[in-house]
Formats: C-alpha cells, structure tokens, sequence
C-alpha cells in the first residue's frame, strides 16, 4: 500500500478478524474496543496501540468481534474532525460554514459514523503534534494527540436501537493537514477574546493537572465517570474553566474508554456542583473515601 488512507481504504472490504491485522501490517496502529462499542478492551487504551502483527493477531483472536480503534494524532499520522448528529442538534452545519470562510485543509478520507455524522481525515502535519478537543455546542469535535477514532469496518449503535457500520464514503485527492487552533477560533470565538480586567484571572494549569491527569486515566470500567467528575471537581474548585478542564482530562478520560460527549456532560456537571475553593493553606482531605485495594486518589 502506497499511503496509511489507502489502508483504512482497502480495510473496509475486510471481516474485522482480519482488518486488524491488515492495517496493522501496513502501518497504521490499532487496538480492539468492545465489540460494537467504543471503550477500549485492553488496559491501556489508546497506549497499547501496535503494529505488532502478532499481537494484533492475537488480540482479534481472542476477541473476534472486537471493534478496530486507532489512536489520532503523531501516533497515526492522522488529525480527526468529528462531526457528530444527535437530537440536540447537528455539527454539520457548523462544520460547512466552517470550511467556507476559513482555510481548514483538505481532508484524506470522510467516514460516514453509525448515528450519521462523520469523520474526517486530514494527514498530521510534520513536527507538529495538536491537542485533542471538544466544542460541546457546535457538536464538532477534533482528535489530535491524545485521542482516537474507531475504523472501518466496526460497528456502532445508530441511535435507534440498531446497528451500523463505519462506513467509508469518500476519499480526497491532494489532502492537507488540518488547522485545529484555527478550526476551534472558529466555532468558538469568544475563547479568542481577551479577558475583561474585572474578570477572575485564571490560575496556570501546573503539575497539579498532570497528577488528575494520571488519576483519571487509571480509573478502569466502573470508576471512569466517577473518576472523572472527582478530578473536575477538583480543578473547577482551584478557580479552572470549564474548558480548561476539557483540555486538561478530556484525552486522559478517551485514554480509560469515556466518549467525548460523555466527558464533556461529566465535566459540566462538576462545574455545576464544584466551586471555587478560598485561598487557604491546603488541607487533608478526610472526606474521601478510597475502596480498599485500590489507588488511592492524587494529593493535589
């Protein structure tokens, strides 16, 4: 194969068993998520993705029907617009006023998704790694490092209590890498603008994120959501954004098998319930109960 778009291409046509170890055999990393699903099967999420045959192999054979996930970003070489439908509303609109007024890039490969949006594929561009994010009230979505997509030919849930696949439907010619801070200045404008002098400034992010950060992505099947809003909770009380809290968890969150739309729904409902703490020496926190045997949560 010529290019990893002409692999997810050719990877339509195959049964998921051997899909697999296809794409992983032309260079495009994978990694199995629940069968129909998008929560990832193996411990590690997103980190376990390989080229390793074998262990694709392996993989699939345990898990025959397993859906075929593949990390965006530097990982794959691929940025991912997201553009979801749901009853709330439809991110195409937004997407198309987007692409008509700004330079976005031409993309690789659109991917018509089960509940009727779509994804689409632009190539990374080189030396340059963009974060994961989330625009909640455009329902447009983009996947950079830090998350990842769910290919042809998976399977998903439609919206209606049925079933349906990943579906290829178009390929571009002379793509482009996407501009994903270009892209979100867009959607959400206001985030460019600079912030009233009698506004709350808002605090650095600092080493405190990355320790919620490693919280959140430890959390297994069970304690994801409650791990998540936990760690919202806490920074939405050390003064941070909704959106900076988005940032900060959201590919910590898609790493343990939340879907954007469910972080971003859990993270809203922490900033509804959280609020900024006092500035005051920091305390034990007695209240917080840790299940025994398990990790306890992060001293922030």
């Amino acid at each position: 194969m010529n290019t990893r778009a002409e692999v997810v291409i050719a990877a339509q046509r195959l049964p998921l068993r051997e899909a697999a170890p296809f794409l992983a055999a032309n260079g495009v990393p994978v990694f199995p998520c629940r069968e129909a699903g998008k929560s990832p099967i193996v411990r590690h999420g997103l980190l376990a993705a390989t080229v390793d045959v074998g262990g694709v192999e392996r993989w699939w054979s345990r898990w025959p029907a397993a859906n075929i996930a593949m990390p965006t970003g530097p990982a794959s070489g691929f940025d991912v617009v997201d553009v979801d439908v749901r009853g709330s509303g439809s991110g195409y609109e937004w997407f198309d006023r987007a692409c008509a007024r700004l330079r976005v890039g031409d993309w690789a490969l659109r991917v018509l998704t089960p509940s009727g949006g779509a994804h689409f594929y632009y190539p990374t561009q080189t030396g340059r790694s963009q974060p994961s994010w989330v625009s909640a009230k455009t329902q447009v979505d983009f996947r950079g490092a830090g998350g990842y997509v769910v290919l042809p030919p998976s399977v998903g849930a439609d919206g209606h209590g049925g079933l349906r696949p990943y579906t290829l439907v178009g390929a571009g010619h002379g793509a482009s890498p996407v501009d994903g801070d270009k892209l979100r200045g867009f959607l959400e404008p206001e985030r460019a603008r600079p912030r009233s002098a009698a506004r709350r400034v808002e605090p650095p992010v600092g080493a405190r994120a990355g320790a919620l950060r490693a919280w959140v992505a430890s959390r297994t099947e069970g304690e994801r959501n409650a791990g998540l809003f936990w760690a919202a909770c806490r920074m939405a009380e050390a003064g941070h954004s909704f959106d900076t809290t988005v940032e900060a968890l959201a590919p910590a969150a898609e790493h343990c098998g939340l879907a954007a739309r469910e972080i971003a729904a859990t993270v809203r409902s922490a900033h509804r319930r959280a609020r900024p703490a006092p500035a005051i020496a920091a305390q034990p926190d007695e209240s917080r109960p840790v299940a025994a045997g398990r990790q306890a949560a992060p001293a922030i």
